[in-house]
């Protein structure tokens, strides 16, 4: 079967799609991951409250990652090879504290009182497992699979910045999803949420072309630093605009509720910008550029085929569930 692609464009768009993947992800099932770990700062119904406003969401946000993950496997076979013999324990204990948090979320909601603060602290514990694997597992990747100290450490670091990048957007969607007491007290998660974020970005930023020096010639050489100029200035600003914006006070109508969250997404969005151009055209850092890593132009055509299908029908669902479930958050029964 000849491609109907020219064989060039068909690694490019397939890196693209699962860049897209691996980005819905992080925004989506970020904001449930953050209300995991926030919810170890809430107590009885206003906790309840908390993991119902995720409840309709939680799983499907989950399919951009079975989504992007597949689309590694399938369409760069080697890459994935590579990746997960280097990232194995990391991705073990990920899938972990998804499977943890997916059992206590169900079961929380069918326990007895008595034993139901069990299931709470294990729907935190799986919510922070995860974002420590996959925040480690970012900055392992970053470096190349270093497993120096000094790249482990960058990895811890990494770890707990993406650990304060969820808590942040999971703070911000408790703005939009929730009112009264609860909402004012996630603007103040949101608030200290927003610095970690920020200062957490910060610090990857400084540290990762002192360990990379492919990095470094790409951020600081012409022309491209003029390229890569926008993005830091455009996070600086969205910084400010949101810190400006959280400190307002509040407006009784809450039309602006969604703002935070809006401003959020982006703020993953321009994350992921800067680091898709600081590894393209590499699937792998330095190892394994997109076009080597890739299947064969035949079968990435087929793939394509089925991936017009299979995208559109998530997307959809996705949008689908947020446009039913819109407003405020009711409590979620079982009964």
């Amino acid at each position: 079967m000849e491609p109907f692609i020219d064989p060039f464009w068909l690694p490019v768009i397939f890196a693209g799609l699962m860049g897209l993947s691996i980005l819905l992800y992080v925004i989506l099932d970020g904001y449930d991951l953050g209300v995991g770990m926030l919810s170890a700062l809430a107590r009885g119904e206003e906790r309840d409250l908390m993991v119902a406003s995720i409840g309709p969401f939680w799983d499907a946000n989950e399919t951009w990652l079975v989504l992007g993950i597949g689309l590694l496997l399938v369409a760069f076979p080697i890459a994935h090879g590579i990746i997960l013999t280097q990232l194995y324990l990391p991705v073990f204990v990920m899938l972990a504290g998804l499977i943890l948090r997916g059992v206590a979320f169900e079961f929380r909601a069918k326990a007895e009182p008595n034993r139901k603060h069990l299931w709470d602290k294990s729907f935190i514990g799986g919510s922070l497992m995860a974002t420590l694997a996959q925040g480690y597992m970012l900055g392992a990747y970053i470096l190349g699979f270093d497993q120096s100290l000094g790249a482990v450490l960058f990895c811890l670091l990494a770890a707990a910045g993406l650990a304060a990048g969820y808590v942040f957007v999971g703070a911000c969607w408790l703005i939009y999803k929730t009112e009264g007491a609860l909402q004012e007290r996630s603007v103040r998660w949101a608030r200290l949420g927003l610095w970690a974020t920020a200062a957490a970005m910060a610090a990857v930023s400084l540290v990762t072309p002192l360990l990379s020096q492919r990095i470094f010639d790409r951020w600081f050489s012409l022309p491209e630093i003029i390229a890569l100029l926008p993005i830091p200035m455009m996070s600086a600003v969205l910084f400010i605009g949101l810190a400006i914006f959280l400190s307002r006070p509040k407006r009784h109508d809450d039309a602006l509720s969604w703002v935070p969250l809006a401003g959020a997404g982006t703020v993953f969005a321009l994350g992921f910008i800067g680091i898709a151009y600081s590894f393209y055209p590499y699937v792998i850092p330095d190892r394994l550029d997109i076009w080597q890593a890739a299947a064969s132009p035949e079968a990435l055509s087929i793939i394509l085929v089925g991936t017009v299908f299979v995208l559109p029908v998530i997307l959809g669902y996705s949008l689908l569930a947020h446009w039913i479930f819109r407003g405020k958050a009711t409590h979620l029964s079982y009964y």
